[in-house]
């Protein structure tokens, strides 16, 4: 597919104003993707678990404008209070995807959201908020048009939510979700997220994430500084190799229920993803002490207890530590007795994997 489908050839008619909710998750990529091309194409493929509690909730009201303008128009509310430093995003996210919806500038619209987790702290908070707000969106064409496929729908809406955010078009379908184009995952696509399109084993349909807030600080350096940052970068040839050669690992362990092979490639990729920030230029390092302390206890827990449970870090401190459901009465009380003292405040979320977006 080109991007040149992704524009609608007309709408059947254009309501006076509405309002249109979503729920989108976040998501904790297995195989990260780190760096990219012009126009939010990824430079190495990936694949996440969609998350079920980390969420956006996002609505739009939207109204007709008294006159026409070209200017994009609208108010933001987060968590019920305007948020003035989040419009610039959202303006840019606009006339990114405002080919592909070229009704936005007909309307002022009033965005209210709300994260159930810290804003800017490692658990993908753009990735949820900018699918909740693309399917809003997507949700308004789809009341403007004759027939819209479900199928068609979550396609365009990953494709417009990787516009806002790369890895936001992760969220909007689940249990697991590829992203970027590579030879061992039939139909992957550079444009959107896929749902992954081969068997899994039973085991991975219920895995559990305890999410540890070590910093919910916001990052010192961005993500989208950080993917810059690729360009250029002494080991990344190697690193994009690496992606691929993982995600065509994965295929058999995912059917198998490896988890031994699971959790060796995670937690690899995990570390390859710090690992090139810290040799970037320049350089900089997002975990804490208290990060590398959690992974030490991991690693000791899991040779003493043989049990399955592991950990993956997105671009922050914060440590995601994944393990399977008939291993949570072992592995939980490890996490609260061990682990939850490390983190700040002693604050973690629970949560699990989920099937992706839902309307509101």
């Amino acid at each position: 597919m080109s991007e040149k489908e992704f524009i609608p050839a007309s709408y059947t008619t254009l309501k006076e104003e509405g309002t249109v909710a979503y729920s989108s998750p976040s998501n904790i990529a297995l195989v990260k993707y780190w760096g990219k091309r012009e126009n939010q194409i990824p430079a190495n493929p990936s694949i996440s678990f969609t998350l079920a509690a980390c969420t956006t909730k996002t609505s739009v009201q939207y109204k007709k404008k008294d006159k026409k303008s070209d200017e994009f128009s609208f108010d933001l509310l987060f968590e019920g209070e305007p948020k003035e430093e989040f419009k610039p995003k959202i303006n840019t996210f606009l006339k990114r995807i405002e080919a592909y919806l070229p009704f936005l500038k007909e309307y002022h619209f009033v965005i209210n959201t709300s994260n159930s987790f810290p804003h800017s702290s490692g658990i993908a908070s753009s990735a949820s908020g900018m699918s909740a707000l693309a399917l809003c969106f997507m949700e308004m064409e789809r009341s403007f048009s004759e027939s819209i496929s479900d199928e068609d729908f979550n396609r365009k809406v990953s494709f417009l939510s990787r516009l806002g955010s790369g890895s936001a078009c992760r969220s909007i379908e689940g249990p697991l979700v590829q992203w970027g184009e590579t030879a061992s995952i039939e139909g992957s696509s550079n444009l959107f997220g896929i749902k992954y399109p081969y068997a899994v084993h039973e085991v991975f349909s219920n895995f559990h994430d305890t999410i540890l807030l070590v910093d919910k600080g916001e990052k010192q350096v961005s993500s989208t500084v950080g993917h810059e940052l690729m360009h250029g970068h002494p080991f990344a040839t190697q690193r994009f190799d690496q992606a691929h050669s993982n995600l065509e690992k994965l295929k058999s362990v995912l059917s198998k229920g490896d988890l031994k092979t699971f959790i060796s490639i995670v937690e690899s990729e995990a570390l390859t993803l710090h690992a090139m920030m810290m040799t970037s230029n320049p350089y900089f390092i997002l975990m804490k002490p208290n990060t590398l302390s959690i992974i030490n206890e991991i690693w000791k827990f899991r040779q003493e207890s043989n049990t399955h449970v592991c950990f993956t870090l997105d671009a922050g401190a914060n440590v995601h530590v994944l393990y399977p459901e008939y291993e949570k009465d072992i592995v939980f009380p490890f996490i609260k007795e061990k682990l939850v003292p490390f983190c700040q405040n002693g604050q973690y979320i629970c949560d699990r994997i989920g099937l992706g977006a839902k309307k509101l």
